[in-house]
């Protein structure tokens, strides 16, 4: 940590800054002038406090409308390229960032890191409901581990529809970077009464784009991918405390924790280091 120590934190803040707009480690290494290690080391500190802060402040939240969903990324190498000795362990190849958002306020709630499984969908839906201060109408896709997370999670407290999006060709081809043409989606209430209005995942799938484009670990076909994951984790856990308390929504105006009441003010990269 003596490399931390010797960092101003007008030279965090723009390390910070250059991360979140999308810059891989090695970029922002030249743009900054701090070493990569050095960096990884401010990621080490930051990310686990911007993860434990968001943990203790987006509680008892008065959301109406929650979307969710799951966006890819692998880590290490790609599932083909596992080494034998290291398939079948969490984190070397497939990994996934599950995500729920208010649809009014654009918040992004929780987040967990995972596999695609149950076990994740569990987990991932327990931790939103114990978010929640009320009843709220919630829409996922059509992954069906979302079923069984859904009923455990919430029981019969929830108006939860599905929405099935229907492909015009083979989406699973790993030569292909983007799902076939959508030629339907159909909705499907699962249980309450969910208004058919507003059983969509828009606003949820606009914010994957975005952390596609705001940290370089996401963005496809470059050598950017992340190589361990708990720094896979840290990234995520910045994007998501610059996102919520730092950038204001081109839509609401405001960010969207100004939004939600949590806090009165938009937040600067040198307030979001203070949560180390």
């Amino acid at each position: 940590m003596h490399a931390m120590n010797i960092l101003s934190k007008q030279k965090r803040a723009q390390i910070v800054a250059a991360l979140v707009e999308g810059n891989s480690l090695r970029a922002t290494s030249r743009m900054t002038g701090a070493s990569k290690v050095t960096i990884l080391r401010l990621l080490e500190v930051l990310g686990p406090a911007c993860a434990a802060y968001q943990d203790k402040v987006l509680r008892n939240l008065t959301c109406k409308r929650i979307q969710c969903d799951e966006i890819w990324q692998f880590c290490y190498a790609k599932d083909k390229n596992v080494p034998t000795e290291k398939r079948g362990q969490f984190g070397f190849g497939d990994v996934w960032t599950w995500a729920a958002m208010c649809a009014d306020t654009k918040l992004v709630v929780t987040w967990k890191i995972g596999t695609r499984g149950s076990g994740t969908a569990f987990e991932f839906m327990h931790d939103l409901a114990e978010r929640l201060a009320h009843r709220v109408q919630l829409t996922t896709d059509g992954h069906r581990a979302y079923l069984s997370a859904v009923e455990s999670a919430f029981g019969s407290d929830v108006d939860y529809a599905m929405l099935v999006k229907l492909y015009g060709s083979d989406a699973g081809d790993d030569t292909k970077y983007s799902p076939g043409e959508c030629i339907d989606c159909k909705p499907i209430a699962i249980t309450g009464n969910p208004n058919p209005r507003h059983i969509s995942t828009s606003y949820i799938e606009r914010q994957n784009l975005t952390m596609r484009m705001g940290m370089r670990r996401f963005t496809r076909l470059t050598n950017g991918f992340s190589k361990k994951i708990e720094n896979h984790g840290h990234a995520v856990a910045i994007h998501y405390m610059h996102y919520n308390f730092c950038r204001i929504h081109r839509t609401i105006r405001f960010t969207p924790a100004m939004q939600a009441g949590i806090t009165d003010r938009v937040w600067d990269i040198a307030e979001l280091l203070e949560s180390e």
